[in-house]
């Protein structure tokens, strides 16, 4: 048995509640009722029928949980709008037993506008970061600890081309990873779980390839985290980046440095190029004269007029060092006019392709119809393919194909010609050195190690941009990009020069 005090303690308890507390007997009459009920009435309610006094009706509400508790002896309870506009309620009865008997019912009747509140707040507050992740620029998937993907963002579907519902629905998280993706998904766990990569339960910055729905690898950079409940490991979720983009652009931006650095280079070299190349003319034109006259003026052994042909022969190929130094320096005259691109090809691989060292090569030609013209030099054109396209059948070694394409970009704005071989491709050692002056993989003799320095700067004058794409054992392209000509210059003529 309670003593005096805890019942007064239950009392003042149940008159201190902020709500209603009725005591109701089986016939529904008001027996007792806590001080929060009284005054909210603002008068006596003990005596009066419960569903008269709260909801004004003649007889027990439908579904009423006083007659349900009546009916089965145990608590039932009821939430329900009992007028229009009016705040939702919940009404809950407990049966008060003597022996087997209900001898009374506790009432509990509260409204639950508050509880609405919160729940509408929390409903909003879930709906924003739903929304937040599912929108966010950077791909978010989440998953359970058995690896079962249970976030997955609009971002995380474009770049790994799974749709929301498909990850959702059948994606777990090591699917998503290359080669042995469990392994891979072990070892970031493995990571989370440690303090050297951003504290425990936390992973920045991680570099990592992902693999997309049709086998793409992606790489992305990663930032990861373990979810806990009290202390207890529940999901993990990833913040990515598709690094693709990044990554193309800093090739291109290497690409673009290493360019520059070769244009001063040359600019630097062409100037020392045609200063020794003026002081060696007269020299050469000399040895050569007399050399000749020599031979002309008197009757020599045959074996002293064969050492002056050999001298004649050798100024001769130091002439032509020369006068590609000077093609290199850029001091022959330029005239820059409209050129048909096409037809510059053509012309140029006509002069070559009866050559024997074309006997075996395959030529095909795949030139676009209608191509823009492009300002430029036509000899220094005719250079310019005439050194590609004899260095191609150079490297096949007079056996091979040989493909010439030429195409617009799709604003019209450049024209690309691409010169092809199907040679032994250049090793990667030797990629960053091909276009520098005097770099040759030839035997001494064979080359000067010019063809290249002339083709790139002859290029870069035009205002265009030469690259190589090649790797050994399959081939060597040479991409030449030249703006398409805009209005003639003064001076310029309409027609090309043939």
């Amino acid at each position: 048995m309670r003593s005096d005090d805890e019942k007064e303690y239950l009392i003042q308890a149940i008159d201190a509640l902020r709500r209603d507390v009725l005591i109701i007997s089986p016939e529904f009459r008001i027996v007792a009722a806590n001080r929060h009920a009284e005054e909210k009435r603002e008068g006596r309610i003990i005596g009066q029928v419960c569903h008269r006094l709260l909801y004004r009706r003649e007889s027990p509400c439908n579904e009423c949980p006083a007659v349900e508790a009546m009916r089965t002896g145990l608590p039932s309870n009821m939430k329900e709008r009992f007028a229009v506009n009016a705040p939702p309620r919940s009404l809950s009865c407990f049966p008060l037993f003597d022996g087997d008997r209900i001898k009374a019912l506790a009432m509990v009747d509260y409204d639950l506008s508050r509880v609405t509140n919160l729940e509408e707040d929390y409903q909003r507050a879930n709906t924003f970061l739903r929304n937040t992740l599912l929108n966010a620029v950077d791909g978010i998937i989440a998953a359970d600890m058995t690896g079962k993907v249970i976030i997955f963002n609009q971002a995380a579907s474009e770049v790994t081309g799974y749709s929301i519902a498909e990850a959702l629905d059948a994606l777990y998280i090591w699917q998503i990873y290359p080669d042995d993706g469990r392994q891979n998904a072990r070892e970031i766990m493995r990571q989370l779980r440690g303090e050297g990569y951003g504290g425990r339960g936390k992973l920045k910055r991680y570099h990592i390839d992902i693999v997309g729905k049709t086998g793409e690898r992606i790489p992305i950079s990663l930032y990861a985290s373990i979810i806990y409940e009290e202390e207890r490991e529940i999901a993990t979720i990833g913040f990515f980046h598709d690094l693709r983009e990044r990554l193309r652009m800093n090739a291109e931006l290497e690409r673009a440095q290493v360019q520059l650095l070769q244009a001063e280079k040359m600019a630097s070299l062409g100037k020392l190029a045609a200063g020794v190349a003026h002081q060696l003319n007269n020299p050469l034109g000399s040895i050569t004269l007399f050399a000749q006259l020599m031979i002309e003026e008197h009757d020599l052994p045959a074996p002293a007029e064969e050492d002056l042909r050999r001298i004649i022969q050798d100024a001769e190929r130091c002439r032509d060092t020369v006068r590609e130094l000077l093609e290199f320096a850029r001091q022959t005259c330029q005239k820059m006019q409209p050129q048909d691109i096409n037809r510059a090809l053509s012309r140029t691989l006509f002069l070559l392709k009866n050559q024997a060292l074309f006997q075996n090569i395959e030529i095909v030609c795949a030139l676009e119809e209608h191509l823009p013209t492009v300002r430029a030099d036509i000899q220094q054109l005719n250079h310019l393919f005439m050194n590609l396209i004899l260095n191609a059948a150079q490297a096949m070694q007079n056996q091979g194909r040989l493909d010439l394409r030429t195409s617009v970009t799709p604003d019209a704005k450049f024209v690309y010609v691409e010169v092809s071989d199907t040679g032994p491709g250049i090793d990667p050692k030797n990629l960053p050195h091909i276009f520098e002056p005097f770099f040759t993989t030839k035997d001494p003799g064979e080359g000067t190690g010019l063809g290249l320095s002339m083709a790139y700067s002859i290029v870069q004058n035009h205002g265009g941009q030469i690259r190589v794409d090649s790797a050994p054992g399959r081939g060597t392209t040479f991409i030449v990009t030249l703006p398409v000509a805009g209005p003639p210059n003064k001076g310029d003529t309409s027609e090309p020069i043939s």
